[in-house]
């Protein structure tokens, strides 16, 4: 009977369905790299939006009169149910909802009516995933061979994990948002010395800035889009400095926000002190690259030593060990 000659192997492992499987999956991710730059969106369309409905609201909130204003209010019927089921069950407070509404804010969400939908994430989501682990542990023999400490320990993470969820993604969320801004607020500044040193006004110099860096830092230009809205339409334009300061989730911003409250308050100039606050953020964020390449070589050591060096050892001594297989095989 005619034999079939087998392939190549490696540790017992076929070396050529190997790397077939391989060819597939890098086919694919390429399909999928095709797919993400032809279905590049434009990232302020959506701001832009935002950015109109908080004019309009501002608008509504100086010249329109009360059932107006309620009118362009717009309501969410999910979140009112929410909310009065949590009223019901006594669990809603407003301070509560004032601080989930402010992590919203910096985290890139305009709809404050979201906030009782964490609260109610908060009060279900263990309810939902504790209880399911609850059955799989307790109800089923899936771990059956653990022992009860160790089974008790899975029951409580779950129990804390499905809680802390809301939390976990809007610090997240609000983390890479704040480090986006961080990147483009130098280059922000400089570009507000020299609209100020133009003669443009304060609102005028916010919006300039924000329409020049709005695809380069979209975040960034989104928070200076809407303090150039506030500035225009509040009555006491401190408030709008201070709006800023509270969506943005940094001590930078927090340092550029007094110098524009104390040059409106006392009449200093702007440019010096804007000039000086860029040149603190540009060294700042030299040092913190400086110190991002200094712990590099520490970092790295664990992925070369997991992923970089077997792969180059199964490339170095994979054809001889098939070479080598090959030859005994042939030999016996």
């Amino acid at each position: 009977m005619p034999t079939t000659h087998a392939g190549p192997t490696l540790l017992g492992v076929d070396v050529i369905s190997v790397a077939t499987v391989l060819a597939g999956l890098a086919a694919f991710m390429v399909l999928v790299a095709l797919y993400a730059a032809t279905t590049v969106r434009d990232p302020m369309a959506k701001r832009v939006k935002a950015l109109n409905d908080r004019r309009e609201q501002l608008k509504a909130g100086i010249t329109a009169s009360t059932k107006r204003r309620a009118k362009l209010v717009k309501q969410n019927q999910t979140t009112d149910r929410i909310r009065n089921v949590l009223q019901s069950l006594k669990v809603l407070q407003d301070s509560q909802v004032k601080q989930i509404q402010i992590k919203m804010m910096q985290a890139g969400i305009r709809s404050k009516e979201y906030a009782v939908a964490v609260i109610f994430a908060r009060m279900v989501a263990p309810i939902v995933f504790g209880g399911f682990m609850v059955y799989l542990v307790y109800g089923t023999n899936a771990f059956a061979d653990w022992s009860p400490i160790k089974a008790y320990g899975v029951v409580a993470v779950s129990f804390i994990v499905a809680y802390k969820a809301p939390d976990i993604y809007l610090s997240n969320k609000i983390s890479k948002r704040s480090d986006a801004i961080r990147k483009g607020l130098p280059d922000a500044l400089d570009l507000l010395v020299i609209c100020a040193e133009a003669g443009l006004t304060v609102d005028a110099a916010f919006a300039r800035v924000a329409k020049e860096l709005g695809r380069a830092y979209p975040e960034l230009g989104d928070e200076f889009s809407l303090t150039s809205i506030e500035l225009g339409f509040l009555t006491d334009r401190r408030q709008a400095f201070e709006n800023l300061a509270m969506r943005v989730n940094l001590e930078a911003v927090k340092g550029v926000v007094t110098t524009m409250v104390q040059t409106e308050k006392y009449g200093t100039p702007l440019a010096s002190a804007l000039r000086v606050l860029s040149a603190e953020f540009r060294n700042e964020r030299m040092m913190r690259a400086e110190e991002k390449a200094a712990r590099l070589p520490a970092i790295m050591t664990v992925p070369l030593i997991l992923f970089i060096l077997p792969t180059l050892f199964v490339v170095i001594l994979g054809p001889a060990a098939c070479s080598i297989s090959d030859a005994f095989k042939h030999g016996i």
